[in-house]
């Protein structure tokens, strides 16, 4: 039996697919699965178990990377076409049952789980393998850490450098967190270098990560830390993932349809939708409910 996952070509829509596919797993526990994605989403499949193949496919022009995946897929019959791309691919090749993403309203789990009638929402995860957890244990040791995302992909989405230096100073200075060290987490393009150096170069003793991490070791680095800060990013989702309390920090994007889904998370939302009017006050306050629930 083999199913055929269509996920997002982002990581923080990648991300949030995970329990959909992980419904799967659990349900069909002798099928083969090939994940399609883009190549900024492929760590987050990475460590898939039961993962026959992943295919990782470039957006072209005029839809022509559609194409490109069809002829590598239509060859194959299919238990399950899961598309959440919403493209047509599931009614151009063969297999028993096709489900594709359409446009609904709420949060991106719940629309994902729309896609085949789940509820509640199952709530994504993370796949890591025991290297990417022996290679964490080895970076953390034993000490109390606090994760930070300082980037995104957007201007727009990124809360002031001293911002972060601030919250961070206050959460380890007093409370359940005191005397924890940061660790300082982006991604490997080369516009994140510079978002995160001023947090590094402001917290002396932090763990700089920024772009030396796969997507799997993140998220073992993730699940052994004691609180998240970030961006609305896929780093915040993969954290929610991962198991760690987040609070994400949100300006302009929709963050009743992108907050952080998890067990454990929180929001502190700009209210005019300028990230630079975020205060520090306000998301300490918001932490509470995360350090209370520790």
């Amino acid at each position: 039996m083999r199913i055929l996952f269509v996920s997002s070509n982002r990581i923080g829509d990648a991300v949030l697919s995970t329990g959909l596919l992980d419904h799967l797993l659990r349900s069909y526990p002798a099928a083969r699965f090939t994940v399609a994605c883009g190549p900024a989403a492929a760590g987050v499949f990475a460590r898939l178990p039961r993962l026959e193949r992943l295919i990782v496919f470039d957006k072209r022009p005029h839809g022509r990377h559609w194409l490109t995946l069809w002829r590598q897929v239509v060859g194959t019959r299919w238990e399950w076409v899961v598309d959440i791309r919403g493209s047509a691919l599931g009614w151009l090749v063969r297999t028993r049952h096709r489900v594709a993403m359409r446009n609904t309203t709420g949060h991106k789990v719940g629309q994902l789980a729309a896609v085949l009638h789940l509820a509640p929402p199952p709530l994504p995860v993370t796949w890591t393998a025991p290297e990417d957890g022996a290679r964490a244990a080895a970076l953390l040791g034993a000490d109390r850490w606090i994760a930070l995302g300082p980037t995104a992909n957007t201007d727009l989405k990124i809360w002031p450098a001293q911002r972060f230096i601030d919250l961070s100073r206050a959460l380890a200075a007093e409370g359940p967190l005191k005397g924890a060290r940061a660790v300082i987490l982006g991604g490997p393009d080369a516009r994140e270098r510079p978002l995160a150096q001023p947090v590094i170069d402001a917290l002396p003793g932090c763990l700089d990560l920024c772009g030396k991490l796969s997507l799997p070791e993140a998220a073992a680095v993730l699940a052994r830390c004691a609180l998240f800060v970030g961006n609305d990013s896929g780093l915040m989702h993969l954290a929610a993932a991962a198991g760690v309390p987040p609070l994400g920090v949100f300006g302009p994007t929709p963050w009743r349809e992108y907050s952080p889904a998890g067990r454990r998370t929180a929001v502190a939302v700009s209210p005019t939708g300028r990230m630079a009017d975020l205060t520090v006050a306000a998301a300490l306050e918001a932490t509470r409910p995360l350090l209370e629930a520790r």
